[in-house]
């Protein structure tokens, strides 16, 4: 396993770690029904994996930069 190898495995460790976090942590408000910015629904399975979720996955992006596929 070369340098580069081991930097995307630590790498990954991390995120997963930061995203189980997330997934724990108490949500803010209930998740939405519909986006809070274009009024869009949110898919069920958005809200059950993005507890307190209020915008849909394309105004996520936006707001985000759309830096993300």
């Amino acid at each position: 396993m070369d340098f580069g190898d081991q930097a995307q495995k630590i790498n990954e460790a991390h995120l997963a770690r930061a995203i189980a976090g997330a997934r724990m942590a108490e949500p803010s408000a209930p998740s939405a029904a519909e986006c809070r910015e274009c009024g869009e629904p949110i898919p069920q399975r958005r809200r059950e994996a993005m507890p307190g979720v209020q915008l849909c996955l394309d105004c996520q992006r936006e707001s985000e930069g759309g830096f993300w596929p």
